[in-house]
């Protein structure tokens, strides 16, 4: 029997998101309800808070998940067609480029949760793998932070030399390797292992440190330096 259509005009007004952010403020709304706001309608047999609550449910209510989507992933759900896709998007956007400017505030780099807490803006949401380098003077103070390399969902090429090249280039004192793995899973392979290794012995050469190679997951991290791997 197909489910009876409930519009959100026809439930009570605490049950509306709209009415219940202005009546009750924006932290006591769901995650579903706030991107209920953005859709503005379900579809005809869900409303909006329904559909927001099915989609998120389908990615374990993971917003991290959820901000990995494409515009193609999100149309899959009935009742998303291109402009709501595009709003979710555009909302989790300004969601991540809000924790940067954040980060920015923090530009000197004395732990690896601080390596961590700059780069995760940049690398947590990705569903494939990048490959960045923090550029640090004599004081950790961070001098550039430069994409080296881009790859799929289960690996990414950083060529040696041109992270050398950077790190000579603009008179970097110490290097904080970091990249993404989109799966969730932490640990180093084996090629992350060598590659780290590689960096260390060349940039020795010049008088350079490797002081730490973050890996940044969903919501965590792994640090070589903490771990002893350096």
């Amino acid at each position: 029997m197909e489910q009876q259509h409930i519009s959100i005009k026809n439930l009570s007004e605490d049950d509306r998101p709209r009415e219940k952010l202005i009546t009750k403020g924006k932290q006591a709304l769901s995650d579903a309800e706030l991107i209920a706001i953005l859709i503005a309608s379900g579809s005809r047999n869900e409303t909006a808070v329904q559909l927001s609550q099915r989609i998120l449910a389908s990615h374990s209510n993971n917003l991290n998940e959820l901000a990995k989507l494409s515009i193609n992933d999100l149309k899959k759900f009935k009742g998303i067609g291109e402009a709501k896709a595009i709003t979710i998007i555009a909302a989790l956007e300004l969601g991540r480029r809000r924790k940067e400017v954040d980060v920015q505030k923090q530009d000197v780099i004395k732990t690896s949760k601080d390596a961590y807490a700059h780069m995760a803006p940049k690398l947590s949401d990705l569903p494939h793998e990048e490959f960045w380098i923090l550029l640090l003077n004599r004081s950790n103070k961070i001098i550039r932070t430069e994409l080296v390399g881009r790859g799929g969902v289960s690996g990414t090429v950083a060529d040696v030399r041109l992270i050398l090249k950077s790190a000579v280039e603009h008179l970097a004192s110490s290097i904080v390797l970091s990249h993404n793995h989109p799966s969730g899973n932490l640990q180093p392979s084996k090629e992350d292992i060598n590659l780290t290794q590689k960096v260390k012995q060349g940039a020795a050469l010049f008088d350079i440190q490797v002081i730490d190679h973050i890996i940044v997951g969903d919501a965590n991290y792994y640090s070589f330096a903490d771990e002893g791997l350096l």
